[in-house]
């Protein structure tokens, strides 16, 4: 499957942006979306996961109350919402996918995610 990233932006502290990854070549319904981020100076880091095949989701603590992940079959999409948006939370976020559902235990790890999209860029500042 490929994937491909809407862009990202530039966003105040407490406002809200969507990060589309839309996929070609397969369906996503059969595949975990893996979320993962890079913030400047840092290690990137899995902060979500979804399956739609049986509606999974898990978020680390940072984005949990303030992410959502989800998608759309028909259009073969994936979505990452952020609510609330932190200045910690600027990053460049990329989505990933592999076949199968996310698992508590290993949805963080890139190793487990064969597909990855561009990384886009989401700046959260004033």
């Amino acid at each position: 499957v490929q994937l491909q990233a809407s862009e990202g932006g530039l966003v105040q502290p407490g406002g809200s942006l969507r990060l589309t990854c839309a996929a070609s070549g397969s369906k996503l319904h059969f595949h975990r979306i893996g979320w993962f981020r890079q913030a400047p100076g840092k290690e990137r880091e899995g902060i979500a996961c979804f399956s739609s095949s049986d509606n999974n989701r898990y978020y680390v603590d940072s984005v949990k109350d303030r992410f959502t992940v989800s998608g759309d079959n028909d259009k073969n999409e994936a979505y990452l919402g952020m609510n609330n948006l932190k200045p910690e939370d600027t990053a460049i976020y990329y989505c990933a996918s592999a076949v199968g559902w996310c698992d508590y235990s290993d949805y963080k790890l890139e190793r487990e995610y064969n597909s990855w999209g561009q990384g886009t860029l989401v700046t959260v500042s004033s």
